[in-house]
């Protein structure tokens, strides 16, 4: 399967934390139901997923931050649920697979995506 995208995002996870303090209602803008009750350094390598798969899709306007949810398979391994406008985005592009890998230490949480058609 051909790659068709790659994306990385860093985020530092205290400041990630200063910011959904400061900014009423970021959480609930950036995370769905299910992923805002997640520790804070798990936030933020949500946040780094969902900017890393936005890079990965060569990041056109108009995504929403809720079609594109980072769920933990029984495993503990993390995984994308597509909707809405990404999957659209995905789906014109000919993915078929979506890889992503995250991890927080000492204070940075990261993300790796990889899309292949």
């Amino acid at each position: 399967m051909p790659v068709i995208g790659v994306g990385i995002d860093v985020v530092d996870v205290d400041r990630f934390a200063a910011s959904l303090e400061r900014t009423e209602g970021l959480r609930q803008r950036i995370f769905t139901p299910g992923e805002a009750t997640r520790p804070v350094r798990s936030l933020a390598a949500r946040f780094a997923a969902k900017e890393a798969i936005a890079k990965a899709l060569g990041a056109p306007a108009g995504l929403a931050w809720h079609d594109a949810e980072v769920v933990s398979e029984e495993s503990g391994r993390p995984r994308f649920e597509l909707r809405g406008t990404v999957a659209a985005r995905a789906e014109a592009l000919g993915v078929s697979h979506v890889h992503v890998s995250l991890s927080h230490d000492a204070g940075v949480a990261t993300a790796l995506v990889v899309l292949e058609g």
